[in-house]
């Protein structure tokens, strides 16, 4: 469907290779199926996530191995696996992350964990591209509530905001990454503009991130 789907929209060719990414190999099979059929990279899109709960943290320590084998290490594997392509083509890496990867959100310990990761070492993986004059890019997508199934499944009834869609969602991802930007915020001014007060009085973000949910009564 996807790529019937790809096709509908333009696109020349499309492919799709199917396995499970909690399994690291298959991030770089991925990756060495695209240096065979495409003869190469010019872009890397990391946005796949694993399934986690929407509620308090039950205290799973297994549950949270497993969702940064998905959502953290498989990144890894396959931007380490694609980094000689995006040397030879200097291209880009684009890390698809959430608002719940700058701050700490309810609900989602879990999930927050494994963007919160995601977030130091693609930081810090650009700063060493800096340093020894890699010409790679790389964008950390930095999203809010959006309109996705599995996001709605799991929020909608919790948060007071409207989720935003997932097409211009998308358009800005690439629009992103094709200019080369070191971070992406959607929708800006529910990412952003909070951060602003991050620093300098954090614990009334904390109440405002708070303010979002319909909290269950004490």
């Amino acid at each position: 469907q996807v790529v019937r789907r790809c096709l509908e929209l333009g696109a020349a060719s499309a492919r799709f290779v199917s396995g499970s990414m909690e399994d690291t190999a298959f991030a770089q099979h991925v990756v060495r199926e695209a240096q065979t059929a495409l003869g190469g990279l010019d872009m890397l899109i990391l946005n796949h996530v694993g399934a986690s709960y929407f509620g308090f943290f039950d205290g799973d320590v297994e549950h949270v191995r497993k969702l940064l084998e998905i959502n953290f290490l498989s990144y890894v594997a396959m931007a380490t696996s694609a980094l000689p392509m995006l040397k030879e083509s200097e291209g880009s890496i684009v890390v698809v992350s959430s608002m719940a990867g700058k701050v700490g959100f309810p609900f989602t310990v879990p999930y927050s964990a494994t963007k919160f990761a995601l977030d130091g070492f693609f930081s810090s993986l650009r700063q060493e591209f800096t340093i020894q004059s890699i010409n790679v890019s790389i964008t950390l997508c930095i999203l809010g509530f959006i309109d996705t199934d599995r996001a709605v499944r799991a929020a909608a009834e919790v948060l007071q905001e409207r989720p935003a869609p997932r097409d211009e969602c998308a358009l800005e991802i690439l629009k992103g990454a094709a200019l080369r930007r070191r971070e992406l915020y959607y929708r800006y001014s529910s990412t952003r503009l909070p951060l602003l007060l991050r620093d300098c009085a954090a614990e009334l973000l904390d109440y405002l991130v708070r303010s979002r949910y319909r909290l269950p009564a004490a």
